[in-house]
């Protein structure tokens, strides 16, 4: 991070123009610039050039105009920056405009941030070498002021080998919460306050941090008693910040990790700002490079996917419930909803550090104290498994979760089938589950556009297999899924079929599968998608070219294997390869109507595929829920059957068996 002075008044500029050939000294950034003055004015501007993208915060009471992030490229090299930056400065100060370049960055991306007329920005989207250029934008903290109640929340004692990066407003490292447990670091990214009349008093400066810290560490009122916190000040004294300051605060956080690496280590974004493409960026290239990341979903009553952090796939993203395991919900506010949202955790009336003393309690309530539960929690799992991936982290926080805990009906409509109904508990002390356990989880696309042959696309993490590709339709028209492979990643995709109403892609995802796995289709439509003899058949999928998909055909008996196709549809098969996995099929297939149809895989099996059959009207598609493969029909006839693919790893015994099988005698 560097900081580069305010560029010289314009009239400056030109008289350094005028005397160019005197002998008069000048800093090397003032020749640059003069070099560049005078190359525009015997070049001229390349109209062809197209333009980068330009973005802006969907929120517009949070915007910041005036203030700018322009992103590089990928594998532009530092020196460009900087040189981009001064190429910037000379053509605004050339149109009389002055410009002021606030910081560098050289982390998660390439880029800097400007303060400068929107006027400038038509000069600034045609500079070689950036990718796109993103309006500044407030980020908030998520806490609502809530009355104190008598709860008190006792969890056991944990983390002491986790270390945990908090994005906040400043703490009180004198409570007696957290004292010896908060590191304050010398970093400092915040907006001034707004108004003439704020009130300053470090009590309302530490109050949000505080009170997050406390539930993270506190002796009494934290999740990991054990952990340590290391405070990084990107809110102001009312909870606000900017984007370019959390930008600044993860590069911060990397340039520490990098030069006094901590492993395990776990960074809190206990706010949201509108979506932002930069600030989502930066989270996933810090997650790529071994860094857990947990953030709030966000206090709005909205969908999640609008907001940032919460919208990154890679980050963990927490909504909150109240005391009765029901999304919170506070008059106008409560959590944000959504596919977006992984988990949920208590954020009502939670009781930690106040910052009115040093040994004050207070409660509040948001998705921010419900973010800090989960960080707890995962310093709790990564205590006992500290080499675990984010993605691996993140299944076993859902498998220790209790589901279907959550009253659908409190759920917005268009959001029910997307939400995930799991609130985060700490393991039981008797856990044996470590990151190689074979692990899945269900993810959701956004629904398709309505028109026939729209597709949608749902991704797995980085870290997770795919296992299986499905797709759902609430009226039953669709044309299928398949799954493809873009950038060396694999993509459910599903198709909207005529007269649908949208399409859900849902992918199963998957950790600890030990296995080579790939998906092979059917080498023509109609024919069976068959696993080699040596693989395991982890689920099927089928797409139809016409417009609707037939699901009257099942895998044969006798061939675990194989994925069938009806005439003119092309079929799928996800198959791994590891002597350690097994799979099997299992079918429920109910004699009377029935509308839904499940099927469950027994303990100690997986479910990694869900398809649906039907001889009646046609099944609106198939999805996991849990460990329950569940099936929809239009029209609720007989003839309705669930079919899940359940794997696991085999018991070593069966595994020495097999090797024995296969050591010729001498």
């Amino acid at each position: 991070m560097k900081s580069v002075v305010t560029v010289c008044c314009l009239s400056f500029l030109l008289g350094l123009v005028a005397v160019v050939e005197t002998d008069e000294d000048y800093t090397e950034d003032e020749e640059m610039i003069l070099s560049l003055i005078l190359q525009d004015d015997t070049q001229p501007e390349a109209e062809s050039r197209p333009s980068a993208q330009f973005y802006r915060c969907t929120k517009d009471a949070w915007r910041m105009p005036g203030q700018y992030i322009v992103v590089m490229r990928n594998g532009t090299h530092v020196n460009q920056v900087e040189r981009t930056a001064r190429r910037l400065r000379a053509k605004a100060a050339k149109r009389g405009y002055l410009i002021e370049i606030l910081q560098t960055y050289s982390g998660a991306f390439h880029g800097f941030l400007v303060k400068m007329s929107s006027d400038v920005l038509h000069m600034a989207v045609k500079l070689p070498h950036v990718e796109y250029i993103e309006e500044d934008s407030s980020i908030f903290a998520q806490s609502i002021p809530w009355n104190l109640q008598p709860v008190i929340l006792v969890y056991s004692d944990d983390g002491a080998k986790v270390g945990v990066y908090l994005l906040d407003t400043s703490v009180q490292v004198t409570h007696r919460e957290i004292e010896d447990r908060v590191m304050v670091t010398d970093f400092n990214s915040v907006p001034e306050e707004d108004g003439v009349r704020v009130h300053r008093q470090a009590s309302q400066c530490d109050s949000h941090g505080t009170h997050t810290a406390g539930v993270v560490s506190g002796r009494d009122s934290g999740v990991a008693r054990g952990a340590s916190v290391n405070s990084v000040r990107v809110l102001n004294c009312q909870g606000k910040g900017t984007v370019s300051g959390a930008l600044a605060g993860l590069e911060y956080i990397q340039s520490s990790l990098m030069s006094q690496p901590i492993r395990p280590v776990i960074v809190l974004l206990p706010f949201v700002g509108g979506f932002s493409r930069t600030l989502n960026t930066a989270c996933r290239k810090m997650v790529e490079s071994d860094t857990v990341l947990i953030a709030a979903a966000g206090n709005y009553n909205d969908d999640a996917c609008l907001y940032s952090p919460a919208s990154e796939p890679e980050v963990i993203t927490v909504g909150a419930v109240n005391l009765a395991d029901q999304p919170l919900s506070t008059g106008t506010t409560g959590t944000n909803v959504g596919r977006c949202v992984d988990v949920f955790a208590p954020g009502d009336d939670i009781i930690s550090a106040s910052s009115d003393c040093s040994t004050c309690f207070t409660t509040k309530s948001g998705t921010s104290q419900a973010a800090a539960h989960v960080a707890g929690i995962a310093a709790v799992l990564l205590n006992l498994s500290p080499n675990s991936s984010s993605a691996e982290l993140l299944q076993q926080l859902l498998h220790h979760s209790v589901r279907q805990i959550i009253n659908p009906e409190s759920l917005p409509l268009n959001h029910r089938l997307t939400t995930p109904n799991m609130v985060a508990t700490l393991p039981d002390s008797t856990s044996t589950l470590i990151g190689e356990d074979l692990l899945c989880r269900s993810v959701w696309s956004e629904r398709s556009a309505v028109k026939g042959l729209a597709t949608t696309t749902a991704r797995c993490r980085h870290g997770e297999e795919m296992l299986s590709c499905s797709s759902f339709s609430q009226n039953g028209a669709r044309a299928g899924e398949r799954v493809e492979v873009s950038n060396g990643q694999k993509e459910c995709v599903a198709v909207n079929g005529n007269g649908g109403h949208g399409v859900f892609a849902v992918a199963r995802c998957c950790t600890g599968h030990k296995a080579q796995c790939q998906m092979l289709e059917s080498p023509k439509r109609g024919e069976v998608a068959e696993c080699p003899p040596d693989h395991q058949l982890t689920g099927c999928s089928s797409s139809s070219s016409s417009g609707d998909v037939s699901d009257s055909d099942r895998p044969p008996h006798g061939s675990r294997g194989a994925c069938p196709a009806k005439r003119g549809e092309m079929s799928y098969a996800s198959c791994c390869h590891t002597s350690s996995l097994e799979c099997r099929l299992k079918e429920h297939d109910p004699t009377g109507l029935s509308e839904q149809v499940e099927v469950s895989c027994e303990d100690s099996w997986t479910l990694t595929g869900c398809q649906g059959l039907s001889h009646g009207s046609g099944v609106c598609g198939a999805f996991a829920l849990g460990n329950t493969c569940v099936v929809h029909t239009s029209g609720g006839d007989k003839g309705t059957a669930a079919i899940a693919t359940c794997c696991r790893h085999r018991p070593l015994c069966v595994q020495a068996s097999m090797l024995l099988k296969d050591v010729k005698p001498v």
